[in-house]
């Protein structure tokens, strides 16, 4: 019952220690997503779970029904996935129901669409801001079609060889931003409305699931009767653009140690390109925007930072 979980977690605030964690446990619900949990992971929910306690306390004293709402977020591939399911892990072995939710399930187009999307979006500004600026001709848009071919537009490094590309790649830069993350790209209606419904004590709520091509698509009804916790674990879990949360949870990370992360695990084919390279970028600018709504930001390393130690932190690794 809700109360009994309000009561685990008041006596857990003071007496909690981290359990054993066996090899297999269960992680959040995007389809066919896996991953190992390792010492540095466990380290650095223990850090977390720790420090959320007493938030958690008063989330669940606060809401009527007992229910309350924590946002794991963060760069791709930060821990994101290991850290919720650990935190749900933590909290099921006290006694309070817990359950990962994946907000990977909600965007407005499966992955490679999205790419598709992004991609074109940022192509297409660029060519603009080429003509704004009165630097497209036909021998750069030949060089241009090349650069398309080796996905190398995005490339920083291009502008060196070929100055002009710096307007067109400024002017997709911002166009991009203007999508990832937005309304346009996800899909915080539906999302708000589940955690509506979780926080006003419906037992039993339809959930998206979204694999990764256009035939992976459907709902699941999920019994939330006796879950007292959600965790959402999403990279846009701390933006503000959507109602529900108690308690967001930053992971930080660098842009390059998200890239470093993306590459060791393998997830998606163009994981090195530039373009991706420049998404991350943008990702994690917007990332830092909305770190200082966080009610706690965790290091790499597992330290728990202040808002102005985690810009100290952004800016020396710039």
């Amino acid at each position: 019952m809700p109360i009994d979980a309000l009561q685990a977690i008041t006596n857990a605030v003071t007496t909690w220690q981290p359990p054993q964690v066996p090899e297999d446990i269960p992680q959040g619900d995007m389809p066919g997503d896996k991953v190992w949990i390792g010492p540095m992971s466990i380290e650095k929910a223990n850090v977390t779970f720790q420090a959320l306690l007493p938030l958690l306390k008063k989330a669940l004293e606060t809401n009527p029904a007992h229910k309350a709402v924590i946002t794991v977020t963060g760069g791709s591939g930060v821990g994101k996935t290991c850290v919720s399911a650990l935190l749900t892990y933590y909290l099921n072995q006290l006694g309070v129901g817990a359950f990962t939710l994946s907000g990977d399930n909600y965007p407005r187009r499966f992955p490679e669409l999205n790419d598709m999307e992004r991609m074109r979006i940022f192509r297409l500004a660029g060519v603009r801001g080429m003509l704004a600026e009165g630097v497209y001709s036909e021998e750069h848009a030949a060089i241009l079609k090349d650069l398309h071919l080796r996905d190398l537009d995005p490339s920083p490094e291009q502008c060196e060889t070929y100055p002009w590309l710096a307007s067109y790649q400024k002017a997709g830069r911002e166009e991009l931003s203007k999508y990832l993350g937005t309304e346009l790209e996800q899909e915080y209606d539906q999302l708000e409305n589940v955690l509506a419904q979780f926080k006003s004590g419906k037992e039993k709520i339809w959930l998206k699931r979204m694999g990764r091509d256009d035939t992976a698509l459907w709902y699941e009804e999920k019994d939330f009767s006796g879950i007292s916790v959600v965790v959402l674990e999403w990279t846009h879990g701390n933006s503000g653009k959507f109602q529900g949360v108690d308690i967001p949870v930053l992971l930080a990370s660098t842009p390059a140690e998200t890239r470093e992360y993306r590459l060791s695990r393998g997830r998606d084919a163009n994981a090195d390109t530039a373009f991706i390279t420049m998404v991350i970028e943008l990702e994690q600018q917007k990332l830092e925007a909305r770190a200082h709504a966080a009610k706690l930001i965790v290091s790499k390393s597992s330290e728990l930072l202040t808002y102005d130690e985690y810009k100290q932190r952004m800016a020396a690794n710039r």
